[in-house]
């Protein structure tokens, strides 16, 4: 699914997924730099992330692939 990850200086780093008309703060990450790795959001979600550069600048939209069920 699309998501767009995007840092703010009240909610660090967040989501939005225009399918769902979602948008939520990342609240655990696998890796320090983000890319290949996955994200908990705060509903619960864990989304796979694609492998990029980590001084990849954002706000970005990626193709994200959501652990345990389908988008």
């Amino acid at each position: 699914m699309k998501v767009m990850i995007r840092r703010s200086p009240e909610t660090g780093l967040s989501i939005y997924v225009p399918k769902k008309d979602l948008e939520e703060p990342i609240v655990e990450q696998e890796h320090e730099t983000l890319w290949g790795g996955w994200i908990r959001i705060a509903n619960g979600w864990v989304l796979d992330l694609p492998e990029m550069d980590c001084d990849t600048r954002l706000p970005i939209t990626v193709n994200a692939r959501k652990r345990g069920g389908e988008e």
